[in-house]
């Protein structure tokens, strides 16, 4: 049994910080909605690391939005409805596709630079889009400008604070209400943030695998840290594989843009061949989930760990123009994007599933909103299209804070928790986090059956007295959330049985729309249910 609190602790007797709203995370969802959001109130943000440690500062594909003449926001839903296949909420969509632009245009006027060609914005094509629609700047750094721009708004504005390396170890509630958030800072002392509304804008949980594009810090804390306290968990059976990731020796597994190939770049298997037409009409564009496994399957066949990625069909110059820093980080390991082939296997990548929101982006606990990668808004559905994840963000970051401006003041009641706990020793986290990882990319992975999630289940559950633990460190709170996330992760998948967008069981490899076409809700008060798509 999960705990509800991971740290005993007495309210009364925590030094307690007050502010109107306190947002968690620093990427692109914590930083804009705490700039929306100051607008009105005076907002406390909070981040486990720095402010640049975050999924967005890594994102180089670019913000998807409706800018062209030639496109148009019917073309943007059909294109998202499309690749999330059949799970996406129509109405969530069509905000998105909508009030993207406005978003866009926002940034621009917080200082964010996009890439111009002929004085005008310079749009790119990506994987299952149908127009070109995706912003960048710098090129292959659009995440790195946008935390730039916002961060240099919010370090300036006279109603955000910031606080670096303090971690955020659950949330406080009471009688269903969020009240405010849990503290430790380095030294190890805890605190008491109460605040009229909390925004979990923590991101990602690509830690829980063994390869992964994503930054040390995206460890699932929010989504663990939402079930806890009562929130409803939805579709985190729908993990995205990034299909291209560097796969080299002594490299990391640095995300090489879907824009590579949006570029006109091939994959090619161990023996050089083309092979994307085997299975899917769209080749190199198909969506995610169909080129990751597409690549795995090639790898099976040839026995090899990568394949390759080849734009060498393209001229060094506009190589290097369009992607600098992707070309620039090959460089290092003595790969040039230009001339070589460039060795690349899946990774993971995006969480499709999350805290479930409503389209004000206000969770099941009252008071509580989850923003950006760890929501669950409806956008994406099964399987992410890319380059909607920044959008987002910004839609309902803005959306977020209107509602936070509908809230009354509430009322305060010292919640406490008096669980005590044992202290057994505790082996090193970091030999426990690695057998995870390892657990999760063999049982949880690309490819899934009943019989490797029971027996990753199995495994999960033998580091379950890590709950009975005095837990102290930011390296254990993190552990815990990881297993709480993969557990759920876990259980999700061996409900769903069939496979569809980012979801595959190789027991079950068909789609089923007539009794899978509904989400998988996880309750820790209440269970799990499932909701079909026209009661969600």
């Amino acid at each position: 049994m999960i705990p509800r609190y991971l740290a005993n602790f007495q309210l009364s007797s925590l030094p307690r910080i007050e502010t109107d709203v306190v947002v968690i995370g620093a990427g692109i969802a914590g930083l804009y909605t705490a700039i929306k959001a100051a607008e009105h109130h005076r907002v406390l943000m909070i981040t486990k690391k720095s402010l640049l440690d975050s999924n967005t500062r890594y994102a180089q594909g670019g913000i998807a939005a409706v800018i062209s003449d030639e496109d148009s926001p019917e073309y943007h839903r059909e294109d998202t409805l499309f690749a999330g296949a059949g799970l996406c909420s129509e109405e969530a969509v069509d905000i998105l596709v909508h009030e993207g632009p406005q978003g866009v245009k926002s940034l621009m006027e917080l200082g964010t630079q996009f890439d111009e060609e002929n004085g005008e914005l310079a749009l790119t094509k990506e994987g299952a889009h149908s127009q070109r629609r995706i912003l960048h700047a710098h090129g292959d750094a659009t995440g790195a400008e946008i935390v730039r721009s916002l961060l240099e708004k919010a370090k300036q504005h006279p109603r955000i604070e910031m606080w670096n390396d303090h971690f955020v170890i659950d949330l406080v509630t009471e009688g269903g209400d969020c009240q405010g958030a849990l503290v430790q800072k380095m030294d190890g002392s805890k605190l008491f943030v109460h605040a009229k509304a909390t925004v979990l804008c923590t991101g990602g949980a690509g830690q829980l695998f063994r390869y992964t594009t994503n930054p040390d810090v995206a460890t699932a804390d929010g989504v663990a840290i939402a079930y806890r306290a009562g929130a409803d968990i939805r579709d985190v059976e729908f993990i995205q594989f990034h299909p291209t990731a560097l796969c080299y020796p002594g490299a990391p597994r640095f995300l090489i843009s879907e824009a590579v190939r949006g570029e006109g770049a091939y994959l090619r298997n161990m023996k050089g061949e083309r092979f994307m037409e085997k299975y899917h009409p769209q080749l190199e564009l198909a969506p995610r989930d169909v080129v990751a496994r597409a690549i795995v399957s090639e790898m099976e066949a040839t026995k090899s760990t990568f394949v390759y990625l080849d734009i060498t069909h393209e001229s060094e110059d506009r190589i290097k123009h369009r992607f600098p820093t992707i070309y620039e980080f090959c460089l290092q390991f003595g790969l040039d994007l230009a001339a070589d082939w460039i060795p690349v296997a899946p990774a993971a990548h995006y969480f499709m599933g999350g805290v479930k929101t409503d389209l004000s982006g206000e969770t099941s606990v009252s008071r509580l909103f989850a923003c950006g990668e760890v929501s669950s808004t409806g956008v994406h559905g099964a399987n992410r299209l890319a380059s909607n994840s920044l959008s987002e963000a910004l839609v309902f970051g803005d959306r977020i804070a209107a509602r936070i401006r509908d809230l009354d003041e509430p009322a305060f009641s010292a919640a406490e928790c008096t669980e005590h706990r044992k202290e057994p020793p505790i082996q090193a986290v970091v030999e426990k986090r690695l057998k995870l990882q390892k657990v999760m990319l063999r049982n949880v992975g690309l490819k899934r059956s009943l019989e490797g999630l029971n027996k990753g289940i199995d495994e999960l559950k033998r580091q379950l007295p890590i709950f009975g633990a005095s837990l102290s460190k930011i390296e254990e709170y993190e552990f815990a959330n990881m297993l709480t996330v993969s557990l759920l992760i876990a259980h999700a998948a061996v409900i769903r049985e069939e496979s569809r967008g980012a979801h595959y069981r190789e027991d079950f490899p068909d789609r089923n729309d007539s009794v899978w076409r509904k989400h998988i809700i996880l309750n820790r008060e209440t269970g799990i249910r499932e909701e079909r798509m026209n009661d969600a």
